[in-house]
């Protein structure tokens, strides 16, 4: 399917040091995605987009460059991105599933200031996609301008943001805040798998493939929620890694790019679909079925405590699935077992040695995504 890229720093990152440099860059993961076992489509060319956070005087909406070429072909792009720095940074590759190659169906989507992004796809798609249009107020239906199940689950999430009491075409000062995107987020995707969960009764078929891939990754520009999911209690969800530290800066080699970790500040933090790098101790996996939240360069990992929760840290995840989307990792986070949040993390984090661990500035909560007060850490 796709590849997803999420940048949020203190201080604007130049677009090529993500995009272009790195020797896995998210260019080169366009047709050279190590973590992507589907052969039958074996490269991620369907076009590509990219969009970042300008600075307040130049307005609050992302400023979005997308192509329909393939991103390792795109000369535009390699004009842009050494030009050009962000503080907050959203790249993708796509792999077509559902839509045409067209540019509005390049990730990532914008509605105003909200930025959003999707790897994976919607189970029983040609059947939910009515009764999902249906479901959406008439701005958010009239919104949508491509084909994709990503356009609409967006637009599925800006109607569940509305019926939340917020207005998603609003600019709030300091964005909409971390509780009321992560609950919205939450909602859209139990609202996917009631419109999944209906297709063999309302259709009377049985042979639907009805599990949903849902790596979704949203901004407000100033919160970043990012969720790795499956509708499944027993298959892994596609892979998703995370970095964080106090600089993202290139080695000796050209091209071998590193986090570096000098204290514990979260100066920089990374989200990717797959590793920039090869060095392992640089990434961390986000356990199956988790909401990822960077806010104020803390990153918090909380549970999606719905019917596919499993709580049984004896309880394994099969990568089969994932594996026929080309979805799968041979690296940690691909069908490892399942275990709790913090199970999981604090097994990630153990590989790390004591220096490196002291510095990766991470929350891992346990409580329901109901709870809105947090503490920082």
């Amino acid at each position: 399917m796709c590849r997803f890229l999420v940048f949020k720093g203190t201080h604007p990152l130049i677009l090529s040091k993500l995009v272009t440099e790195p020797s896995h860059s998210i260019l080169t993961q366009s047709y050279d995605s190590r973590l992507r076992l589907d052969k039958r489509r074996p490269v991620n060319g369907d076009g590509f987009g990219v969009g970042w956070y300008t600075e307040a005087h130049l307005g609050t909406y992302p400023c979005i460059f997308t192509s329909t070429l393939p991103a390792w072909n795109c000369v535009n792009l390699e004009r842009i991105a050494p030009k050009t720095c962000s503080r907050l940074i959203f790249a993708h590759v796509r792999a077509t599933t559902e839509g045409s190659l067209a540019e509005n169906n390049c990730h990532p989507f914008q509605h105003n200031s909200l930025m959003w992004m999707h790897n994976g796809n919607i189970g029983g798609w040609k059947y939910v996609k009515r009764p999902l249009a249906d479901s959406l107020d008439d701005n958010w239906y009239l919104g949508v301008h491509g084909g994709t199940d990503s356009e609409w689950a967006f637009a599925l999430f800006l109607d569940t943001l509305e019926k939340e009491g917020v207005d998603p075409s609003s600019e709030p000062t300091n964005g909409f805040g971390q509780n009321i995107l992560r609950r919205a987020m939450r909602k859209t995707i139990a609202k996917i798998n009631a419109f999944v969960k209906a297709i063999p009764a309302h259709h009377n078929l049985d042979d639907v493939e009805t599990r949903s891939l849902l790596n979704f990754a949203v901004t407000d520009g100033h919160t970043v929620i990012v969720t790795r999911y499956v509708s499944s209690k027993t298959d892994a969800a596609a892979s998703l890694y995370y970095s964080s530290g106090t600089d993202w800066v290139e080695g000796k080699t050209k091209g071998q790019f590193k986090m570096e970790r000098r204290d514990k500040a979260s100066d920089v933090v990374l989200v990717a679909s797959e590793p920039l790098t090869f060095e392992r101790h640089n990434w961390l996996s986000v356990p199956t079925n988790t909401i990822l939240t960077i806010c104020n360069q803390t990153v918090f990992v909380r549970p999606i405590k719905d019917e596919f929760y499993d709580p049984d840290p004896s309880a394994e995840r099969s990568s089969n699935f994932a594996k026929a989307q080309g979805l799968v990792t041979k690296a940690p986070g691909g069908g490892q077992p399942k275990q709790p949040a913090s199970s999981v993390v604090a097994a990630a984090d153990a590989e790390l040695t004591p220096k490196l661990r002291k510095s990766v500035a991470v929350r891992v909560e346990e409580q329901s995504d109901d709870t809105e007060n947090e503490a920082a850490v």
